[in-house]
């Protein structure tokens, strides 16, 4: 159950999911990260907006290495 909930917040919310697995400083950068490309996105009329998905996939790699961690 919490993984599901972990991966639905990778995928929608990224730097909130740094915040849960003790990882502060990337959850500030990926926030950076996100306001960057989805601003960027704003204000070219959505031609950037297929770099959004980055943080989210960065989030997901992060949460599988913690959950091999914590596994081993």
């Amino acid at each position: 159950m919490i993984t599901m909930i972990r991966i639905l917040l990778a995928i929608f919310l990224p730097f909130v999911l740094f915040f849960t697995i003790g990882r502060p400083i990337a959850a500030i950068i990926c926030l950076i990260l996100q306001f960057i490309f989805i601003g960027g996105a704003v204000f070219t009329g959505g031609m950037s907006l297929g770099a959004a998905w980055i943080p989210s996939v960065w989030a997901i790699v992060a949460l599988m290495k913690y959950k091999s961690a914590d596994e081993g």
